[in-house]
């Protein structure tokens, strides 16, 4: 069966929408499966539905990756998003067009400054990675190319400028805080080192436009089951070793100035992206709701008997449980717009009922000490400050968490805290080491005992929690509730 390319596609007798030549007019670091399900997917829409006529040229931004695959198939790959919306399973194909080439750096790292200079270059876009964007003393102004992506990316903004072009919107799409604004700091860490020039140094700060960015799609990648590739490749009449799938939620959080959203085509194509001043609370809006749900039920509901996320969606006491938690502390302590922020809840609970994906409760619940302190306990507390009163539904995820980490402990070994379900399976909890040798250390406690040696011990949660009026003998009451009758039974008691 023949590669996927355009005369291929157009002799497949594919219908759906398709550009094939246009001027390239983002520069993206990173070819991988996340930027393909994500930001050329936006790109291929804004081509489709605003006119936007753009192509993007993938950097590939280490010396392995998909350069050659992507450039035998002419750019063209399919996308499949899958997941529930509205209650309804989902499965929509599209064959993506946005992106023209794939760029290695290390054999064609004259071609990416030839890009630079381009006068329809307008946008950089990056995911190189949470550890991507680091500065590092290695990385020299005539290395071709750099070591580190920042220094790539100021040699590239060092060839634009001694072009006399003018400045790019830069969109950084890593996992980490700020990220935007890292990458300026570490490019102007390079302008020192290499002792650029001060107009430079202007140019790069006043001329572009840094943009932290929140992204927000989960994206599983590539199809590993033989089978349903051969069944895909047979309905399609072509192979694709690109193929990507991604969730069909998707939402793109861009931080900048007034006036970007009408540079950038994404409004005119009516996608779920949006520019704002300051992506802090949309930040605050996925840890909160999308991760502190994730934090705030599994670990009780795997005591309960559930190994897979989709099947507590199944389960009328945990979602109505989940439901309750968002709506009645979590939503009522954000910063947000409420119809927004009850909307992305609504999609939550589509995210979780995916038919397409078996995410484990026990692989979200590595590290949940420190997960509950980030995700649950700020809505804690902030609830507690402005209702002067115990949330009953993240109490009772607190002594569930408890149980988790305390129920039936057999041993410490090498790979974490064997402990045991009501039903007798073994589980091995993972987590820092002296988390787990705490709660080893307290494994013959009383729950009085044991819920005041987790409460009072500050390193885990920054402070005595002690001191919360009500909150100790509560979650006391709520974890003798869970021993005696199941977490279920403490789950229902909530409602």
């Amino acid at each position: 069966m023949a590669l996927l390319n355009y005369e291929v596609l157009k002799n497949s007798g594919y219908d759906g929408y398709i550009l094939e030549n246009a001027p390239e007019k983002v520069m993206q670091f990173g070819e991988g499966n996340f930027l393909r399900a994500f930001v050329d997917y936006f790109f291929d829409i804004a081509n489709e539905k605003a006119d936007w006529n753009g192509k993007v040229v993938l950097v590939q931004p280490i010396s392995q990756g998909l350069t050659d695959y992507i450039n035998n198939q002419q750019g063209l790959y399919t996308l499949y998003l899958r997941g529930s919306q509205d209650g309804q399973k989902v499965d929509e194909k599209r064959v993506i067009s946005s992106a023209s080439r794939c760029l290695n750096p290390y054999t064609d790292w004259d071609k990416v400054l030839e890009l630079a200079k381009s006068d329809d270059l307008e946008i950089i876009v990056s995911n190189t990675t949470e550890a991507g964007i680091v500065h590092d003393n290695e990385s020299a102004f005539d290395q071709v190319p750099p070591t580190s992506f920042p220094a790539k990316l100021t040699r590239v903004l060092y060839e634009r400028f001694t072009a006399g072009k003018p400045g790019l919107v830069i969109l950084s799409c890593e996992l980490i805080d700020n990220n935007g604004k890292e990458l300026q700091k570490c490019v102007n860490q390079y302008i020192d080192d290499w002792k650029l020039s001060e107009d430079f140094r202007k140019w790069v700060n006043e001329e572009n436009t840094f943009c932290s960015t929140l992204v927000d799609r989960i994206v599983p990648g590539r199809i590993r089951d033989p089978k349903e590739v051969e069944r895909l490749n047979a309905a399609n009449g072509y192979e694709d070793p690109l193929t990507d799938v991604g969730e069909v939620f998707g939402v793109w959080v861009i931080e900048g100035p007034d006036g970007l959203e009408d540079k950038l085509p994404f409004k005119k194509a009516g996608v779920n992206v949006m520019v704002v001043p300051d992506v802090t609370p949309y930040k605050k809006r996925k840890v909160r709701i999308l991760n502190g749900a994730h934090t705030g039920f599994v670990l009780g509901a795997y005591l309960a008997g559930y190994d897979i996320v989709r099947d507590c969606m199944h389960d009328a006491a945990i979602l109505e449980y989940m439901n309750h938690m968002l709506y009645d502390e979590v939503i009522p302590t954000l910063p947000l717009d409420k119809d927004d922020l009850k909307q992305f809840a609504a999609a939550v609970q589509d995210r979780f009922n995916n038919p397409f994906v078996n995410h484990e409760l026990m692989s979200i619940s590595l590290n949940s000490t420190s997960k509950w302190r980030a995700r649950n306990m700020p809505t804690f507390l902030d609830y507690v400050k402005e209702k002067g009163e115990l949330p009953k539904y993240l109490t009772t995820s607190f002594a569930m968490y408890i149980a988790f980490y305390s129920n039936d402990i057999q041993a410490l070994t090498d790979k974490g805290l064997v402990c045991k379900r009501p039903n007798g399976d073994e589980y091995t909890v993972s987590d820092d080491r002296w988390v787990l040798e705490f709660y080893y250390a307290h494994k013959d406690d009383s729950p009085e005992d044991l819920v005041h040696a987790v409460m009072t011990n500050t390193d885990m949660w920054g402070q005595d929690l002690t001191q919360v009026p009500g909150f100790e003998a509560e979650v006391v009451r709520i974890l003798k509730l869970i021993r005696k009758d199941g977490a279920l039974a403490a789950y229902k008691a909530t409602l």
